[in-house]
């Protein structure tokens, strides 16, 4: 494996080494890297934990074609390493050899839609990853891309603006003209795996799962990760050491989707944009919290292993998954084998992953037609926020309408993902009406004790935590 990290950045191959001399470290972000280049400071630090959009840049990938995949996201969240083999796009990059200004960057003049210099390279970073998306995106889509970027000085309307009459598809510009010579440099990066050792620092990146496995196997306390948005913030706001990493974010076995009449699985490798893509049509209640899910930027990176594998109290994807009846695959050395998602976390930040396992992928089984599903998150703003309360619900019903199996998942109720189990005990058997519902919803309590914290106290989780029953049971009510 080697020592050192090489990707495309101002049309050019840059290699980074990594050794007891380097200035640089192995979670130094993409953000500190590129504000230490004298010609890269368009790109902003502005809350360090991906919420403002202010640090957004673009990677580009290959695709299986040999095409580039042009994404948004937030270079405070990303790794030096994790953009070893990619392009490297900043604001400054825009500007065509002839010094006019991108189709994005001259729409943002026109229409009056540039701001102060702190945010408007991020908004205009966001806008040309949607540029180089080819087709003609619609007022959602643009509203959807945009949300991760916090700033409106100059109000929402003329970025809007901007953003249509850029964003015309086609997708045309330099980097098009160019494609074909970037994409030779991006082939010509060695792809096997590296390994960076610093005094401080291991950072492991195998190319091949057999790799992967012999690593975490032989370092049973180092930290996998696979988009790391949320083990990158102990870097960026607890400015913590991170010892040694095992990054999974090139192994394509993580990344492989198949599907057949009972089932949907998903490797744990795929990023959360693609999943939304993936379950809109027949998993309607996991696409419903994904659309909530972080930002774009983030969505981008992060991955549905990875959110499982946090164990956050919160769970983003682990009530719906829940929900679903879905199984965790898991993969070591020694086989192969499956969990429930309903049992996989065993505490706080703690799950059924033994040392010396991979979470592989996740198999959704197609729900029956007496299922009836519906997820709910309870959060300040609807874009960009972390839940209070988030839940995800599934009862099925027998022809006279009676209960014969449910399930009721929470986040943010307890120190880990949980279901209401003396809710569902109760509701087993009986009557899918208002009165058994309402009977439930004085159980709930006797399942959680959560806690007051700065995004809601104990007693408004608990009331919402009933409530949603209720709205759940209202809206499956025919």
């Amino acid at each position: 494996m080697s020592n050192s990290i090489a990707f495309v950045l101002d049309g050019n191959a840059v290699e980074i080494g990594f050794d007891r001399s380097s200035r640089l470290a192995p979670t130094t972000t993409v953000l500190n890297y590129l504000r230490g280049l004298p010609q890269h400071r368009g790109v902003k630090e502005g809350c360090a934990e991906g919420d403002c959009g202010a640090c957004t840049v673009v990677v580009g990938e290959l695709r299986a074609d040999k095409s580039i995949n042009y994404r948004a996201v937030d270079s405070c969240l990303l790794f030096l390493p994790m953009i070893h083999g990619k392009q490297l796009i900043t604001v400054e990059n825009l500007k065509g050899s002839s010094g006019n200004l991108h189709p994005v960057q001259q729409a943002m003049v026109d229409f009056h839609g540039s701001q102060c210099g702190f945010c408007t390279p991020g908004i205009v970073m966001t806008l040309f990853a949607l540029y180089k998306g080819g087709t003609k995106p619609s007022q959602d889509e643009i509203a959807e891309a945009l949300a991760g970027n916090l700033c409106r000085c100059t109000g929402y309307e003329p970025i809007l603006k901007a953003a249509v009459a850029a964003c015309n598809g086609g997708g045309r510009d330099q980097f098009s003209v160019d494609e074909a010579r970037i994409v030779g440099l991006l082939k010509s990066i060695s792809p096997d795996g590296i390994s960076l050792s610093t005094d401080l620092q291991r950072y492991d990146q195998p190319a091949t799962l057999d790799e992967c496995l012999v690593l975490v196997e032989k370092f049973p306390d180092a930290l996998i990760i696979n988009g790391a948005t949320d083990v990158a913030l102990r870097v960026t706001k607890k400015f913590e050491i991170l010892r040694h990493i095992i990054d999974c974010s090139r192994i394509a076995e993580l990344r492989t989707v198949s599907s057949d009449s009972h089932a949907l699985t998903i490797g744990a490798g795929v990023r959360i944009s693609e999943v939304m893509k993936l379950v809109k049509n027949d998993f309607p209640g996991l696409y419903q919290m994904l659309t909530v899910f972080a930002a774009q930027q983030i969505r981008n990176v992060a991955t549905l292993g990875g959110n499982i594998g946090t164990a956050s109290p919160i769970g983003d994807t682990l009530p719906v998954l829940m929900a679903y009846g879905a199984e965790i695959i898991l993969q070591s050395r020694r086989g192969m084998r499956r969990v429930k998602a309903a049992s996989f976390v065993k505490g706080y930040r703690t799950t059924d992953r033994q040392p010396d396992e991979l979470i592989m992928a996740v198999a959704l089984p197609r729900p029956s037609a007496v299922s009836r599903i519906r997820t709910y998150k309870v959060s300040k703003r609807r874009d960009l926020d972390i839940a209070t309360v988030s839940a995800a619900f599934r009862v099925d019903l027998d022809e006279k309408g009676i209960v014969s199996d449910i399930t009721l998942a929470y986040g943010g109720m307890a120190e880990c993902t949980k279901r209401s189990i003396s809710a569902e005990a109760f509701l087993k058997g009986k009557a899918w009406n208002r009165q058994s519902v309402e009977g439930a919803q004085l159980l709930i309590d006797m399942d959680f004790s959560p806690i007051s914290d700065v995004r809601g106290s104990a007693e408004f989780r608990k009331i919402a935590a009933r409530n949603l029953l209720l709205k759940f049971w209202s809206e499956t009510t025919e």
